[in-house]
């Protein structure tokens, strides 16, 4: 079953999706006594607190949204590879030899016939000409060079290339995401409502493609006296996700809406923390292929909780 996380173009690891399921199964009774109700909030926004450093130390990483440095879509035969501008995969210049090598598509398969001399490693291992799985096949083949790495990704009927620099400016020059103050007021006890047999959601794109997701049901909440609701992705079990937009959106917010893993359902009960919500790859780069929120996850409240908007943003 997709969710946010498998449909955002890369496989995401969820560690506040565990870490909400130990804080509910833990916490699943009232607090006997004010001094546990306090013991439990002040948990609580510690791990909001090590969920956001988390997040900025995955930033960090050397192959993070922010190494993104270019995203090139092939043709059926041969595509040139390297910086000088007329190859169909440009690499940046002085990154690489004017012409690296050529990438074979032939339907839904490619290979790479690396120039000699060029350097081309995958795994430390120098490459010659080999077959390349994208990443909806797993783990795809990474193909490197110097501070660059580049693999194959497939999105609907389209097959790109994905190129990452280590040493790409924007990763460099990242200072951290800007969240709102944690709030107990975004921390929300919300009903589960499944939908039997799951409802068919059709989860948009950035590059204009649609695809279809179950859902397993809906989150519903209270906020200032009015009903809200989400479908849901993921697995009741373990661990539900969703996306959706506010009306900060675009001003205080990323503007396609943001992200927002959940844990699973306890007793009918699923704890949204949108103190936890999070921003797209999108946010971060304009070279990432990320989902937007289905047209019913749209909420007419202003969410004033979780990341803010990262820079100017990408469209």
């Amino acid at each position: 079953m997709p969710s946010a996380a498998s449909i955002s173009g890369r496989p995401v690891v969820r560690p506040l999706a565990a870490l909400l399921a130990a804080a509910l199964l833990a916490t699943s009774g009232l607090p006997a006594s004010a001094s546990e109700a306090e013991s439990d909030g002040a948990s609580w926004v510690h791990k909001v607190e090590t969920w956001q450093k988390d997040r900025n130390a995955s930033l960090l990483e050397e192959d993070s949204w922010l190494s993104l440095v270019g995203l090139f879509w092939l043709h059926e035969g041969e595509n040139p590879f390297g910086s000088d501008a007329g190859n169909v995969v440009i690499l940046p210049e002085g990154k690489a030899p004017a012409v690296a090598g050529v990438l074979l598509r032939e339907g839904n398969a490619v290979r790479v016939r690396v120039a000699p001399g060029a350097g081309v490693t995958s795994g430390g291992e120098p490459v010659t000409e080999q077959a390349l799985t994208p990443d909806s096949a797993g783990e795809p083949t990474v193909l490197e060079l110097g501070t660059l790495s580049f693999y194959v990704i497939v999105r609907g009927d389209r097959i790109g290339v994905r190129i990452k620099d280590k040493e790409s400016p924007v990763r460099k020059a990242f200072h951290g995401i800007d969240f709102y103050p944690i709030q107990a007021a975004w921390r929300i006890d919300a009903r589960f409502e499944p939908y039997d047999p799951p409802k068919k959601v059709a989860i948009p794109n950035v590059l204009g493609q649609v695809t279809e997701a179950d859902s397993p049901g809906a989150v519903v909440f209270e906020r200032d006296g009015k009903t809200y609701r989400l479908d849901a992705l993921g697995s009741v079990k373990d661990g539900l996700d969703t996306l959706f937009a506010d009306t900060t959106n675009g001003h205080e917010t990323y503007g396609a809406g943001r992200f927002l893993d959940l844990g699973p359902v306890v007793n009918g009960r699923v704890e949204v923390d949108f103190n936890t919500a999070y921003n797209p790859p999108c946010a971060f780069t304009a070279f990432a292929t990320c989902p937007l929120p289905p047209k019913d996850n749209k909420l007419g409240l202003a969410v004033t909780a979780g990341e803010r908007k990262f820079g100017d943003g990408h469209p």
